[in-house]
């Protein structure tokens, strides 16, 4: 992606130093001693590692230059606690602390308010998760996290569930090439269900106005509260199919409401 190759908060990435061993540890060296120029210079040899990172984070639609700040102040962190001597590389040390420092962002500012217990549970479950996964070299089971961290299976999901970013009706799920399906059209329409919207609105008479497969359709989504996948299956077309006569009768309804 281009926003990752050129300059993020005023940083050409392109010219971005790479560091080899030898060099990382004479800076570490040089660190440990109180240079601060030799810090910097650390740091600057690092923001690789943190473009790295921020990829994974593409589709949380957040400021890319902001997630670069927190990504830094990560590796910040992780310069500041790393130590040398462990025979680990500092990359393997300093990721999880950058993923962790950017999930905490967006956690914290996510637009709905989860509460503070709720948020613990969900770091500590994804704390455990990073590092049961590089401990056994594969993704750990719901059942392991939740007896490594002693919480429940449902407490842990939930936990996982409120810290999610939200997700708009309006956002696309998939185009076929003509108009693009969006969330709400896969949503079974449940409040429709029960209110029965469409009978009082006395919408009987525009109805008439409609085809047999358009009125089957009409009923099927909002009478019976049936997604879109699910009315596909039942009269054997695509969903796309489904959408676009939905969306053409629903139009053909309201023109004829509002001209009467």
């Amino acid at each position: 992606m281009p926003a990752y190759k050129v300059e993020i908060c005023g940083v050409n990435t392109s010219t971005l130093p790479v560091l080899n061993e030898n060099q990382k540890k004479e800076l570490f060296t040089r660190i440990r001693q109180g240079d601060q120029q030799a810090r910097e210079e650390y740091i600057r040899g690092n923001l690789r590692l943190v473009l790295s990172v921020i990829r994974r984070f593409s589709a949380s639609n957040e400021n890319v230059d902001d997630l670069f700040q927190i990504g830094c102040i990560g590796l910040i962190k992780s310069i500041d606690n790393f130590d040398p001597t462990m025979e680990v590389k500092f990359s393997t040390y300093a990721v999880p602390m950058i993923i962790g420092e950017i999930r905490r962002y967006l956690r914290d500012n996510n637009s709905l308010r989860v509460s503070r217990s709720l948020r613990d549970t969900a770091y500590k479950a994804i704390h455990a998760r990073e590092l049961m996964t590089k401990k056994n070299n594969r993704e750990p089971t719901l059942d392991e996290i939740s007896k490594e961290i002693d919480i429940s299976k449902e407490d842990i999901t939930y936990a996982l569930d409120a810290i999610q970013t939200p997700v708009s009706l309006y956002d696309p799920v998939y185009t076929d090439g003509g108009e693009p399906l969006y969330v709400m059209d896969q949503i079974s329409d449940k409040k429709n269900k029960e209110d029965r919207w469409v009978e009082n609105l006395s919408l009987s008479d525009a109805m008439k106005r409609l085809n047999k497969r358009e009125k089957h359709i009409i009923d099927l989504r909002f009478f019976e509260g049936k997604t879109q996948m699910e009315v596909a299956e039942e009269i054997h077309i695509s969903q796309a199919q489904v959408s676009r006569l939905e969306k053409s009768a629903l139009k053909t309804m309201r023109n004829y409401l509002m001209a009467t």
